[in-house]
């Protein structure tokens, strides 16, 4: 297994966006934009965008088929 890789039974049950952009290596608009196009599933609480674990974990096996 490569060290890059992360197991997600250590990952936190929700991610702001900003913490996406270390784990999909991508830049803050990108992050931003697959949020905002409903690529990622999210949830709006205020005014700050929280994305579940899960949806990333969708996100990644879509990505990778």
């Amino acid at each position: 297994m490569s060290e890059h890789c992360l197991e997600t039974k250590n990952l936190p049950l929700a991610y702001k966006v900003e913490e996406l952009i270390p784990i999909l290596r991508v830049g803050r608009n990108t992050a931003y934009e697959l949020v905002r196009s409903g690529q990622i599933r999210s949830v709006r609480i205020g005014r700050t965008y929280r994305i579940p674990k899960e949806a990333l974990e969708v996100y990644l096996r879509k990505a990778s088929e």
